[in-house]
């Protein structure tokens, strides 16, 4: 009989303490050898450390028997970028056995963001292998981003993910039916305290805000000027609260890079400033000293914050940054929806945060807007939530055009459908808005 060999797939530090919390959980049920597949997806991943060679991942490492690193085994190309041809697909899978010692094991995938590469690749290089996907963030409350061969989509079990967002079951991968399971909290919870204990960095002072950074321009969604911009808002709006000490965190894969502009405002307002160089998890900072705020854009750990340490936390630039997702279908469109409609704004004093009531109705016709040949049975629910409760509050997570396209409420009524299309109405508009900017200077 053969061995079974579970290959967990992890692209970040915080999927892999992911995986370890459902291995302490027996989400997974004893294998002949789990391997642990290192994806690193950096724009340029020879300046950015891999998974295994992140601080604290010492703590992670007995889960597994074996690491190996798929960028290693595709060289030179980028993991991101490479696909298989449908006639290599075999050639490959013996070249994966033999690289990593697979022989002729029954083979069972742990995988995250099925819908491209480099998962999507190695689910079809090990065709007929079962897939588990587990989600390590708040992606996967959103539909899937593309569609999925059924020869692979089929194939998967289950989805995994952390209970992030109480009470809200995620939309990915429910066009297969597949069923999603939480991950344990308290097991997560104590695969960071063990990354805290080993980490050497000191807590932040007592009393601090924690400001997290992301990689926005890196993503294309801001310039490098807007997403400092930013940055320097948080730190405003954290003085504003009265905090004098704020600790700014960058996200682990962005770019070894801060502004002075950051350093310069705190100067300027009179605060302390550290800013924390070594790629560290924000969860390792909340454990070694729970902050007095924490603030973002749309980061996960906002969730991780406030749903599983309690953490008192505040939002910034959610509301344009809806408007500037491009395309509508944008993957991030669900986690600023969730973000934007939960947490109060750090410059508002709260903001008018939506009801727990209204949220899987919000976030299943957000879902259907983005991707209504997958999810298409949410249409009824769609039009329902748009029915009673498109106003003030809500219609910023649409946009009518594409309300209207869709036929679905808020958008243009039929009997106006034309202006779009008409040449003296567009150039109304144009002057309107020429108009508008001319005002406002």
């Amino acid at each position: 009989m053969s061995r079974t060999t579970q290959i967990f797939c992890a692209s970040t530090l915080y999927g892999a303490a992911t995986l370890a919390a459902a291995i302490d959980s027996g989400c997974f049920e004893e294998a002949g050898r789990r391997v642990l597949l290192v994806f690193n997806n950096a724009a340029t991943p020879e300046t950015a450390p891999a998974v295994d060679e992140m601080p604290g991942f010492g703590q992670l490492r007995d889960h597994f028997d074996d690491v190996v690193s798929f960028n290693e085994a595709i060289h030179p190309f980028h993991p991101g970028a490479w696909a298989p041809r449908a006639d290599d697909l075999p050639l490959f899978e013996r070249y994966l056995r033999l690289l990593w010692g697979l022989g002729e094991d029954r083979v069972e995938l742990v995988l995250e963001s099925l819908q491209v590469n480099p998962a999507l690749s190695l689910a079809q290089i090990f065709t007929g292998a079962p897939v588990d996907v587990y989600a390590d963030g708040l992606m996967s409350y959103g539909p899937t981003r593309n569609k999925i061969d059924p020869l692979v989509g089929t194939r998967v079990r289950r989805l995994l993910h952390l209970d992030l967002v109480p009470g809200l079951a995620p939309l990915l991968l429910t066009e297969f039916g597949v069923p999603a399971q939480v991950v344990p909290t308290p097991a997560f919870l104590k695969v960071m305290g063990c990354l805290a204990g080993a980490s050497e960095l000191p807590g932040p002072p007592d009393g601090s805000a924690l400001l997290l950074g992301q990689y926005l321009s890196t993503l294309g969604i801001l310039s490098p000027a807007q997403e400092e911009e930013l940055h320097v808002r948080m730190l405003r709006g954290a003085v504003a609260r009265g905090h004098r000490t704020v600790v700014f965190k960058p996200h682990p894969t962005a770019p070894v890079s801060h502004s002075r502009a950051l350093e310069a405002e705190a100067e300027r307002l009179g605060a302390g400033l550290t800013v924390v160089d070594t790629p560290v998890l924000a969860e390792v900072l909340f454990e070694k000293a729970p902050p007095a705020l924490v603030v973002g854009c749309f980061s996960t750990a906002l969730f991780t914050a406030s749903a599983f340490y309690g953490l008192p936390v505040a939002r910034i630039g959610t509301e344009p940054l809806l408007d500037r997702l491009t395309p509508y279908q944008n993957s991030n469109r669900v986690p600023v929806t969730l973000v934007d409609a939960l947490l109060p704004d750090l410059e508002t004093e709260g903001g008018d945060v939506l009801a727990q009531e209204r949220l899987t109705g919000l976030v299943e016709t957000v879902g259907f807007t983005m991707q209504p040949q997958i999810v298409s049975a949410l249409r009824p629910a769609a039009e329902r939530f748009l029915s009673q409760h498109f106003g003030p509050r809500t219609q910023r997570y649409f946009k009518r055009r594409r309300l209207t396209a869709l036929g679905l409420p808020g958008g243009i009524p039929q009997r106006l459908s034309f202006l779009p299309r008409n040449a003296a109405a567009r150039r109304m508009v144009r002057r309107a808005r020429a108009l508008r900017k001319a005002v406002k200077r």
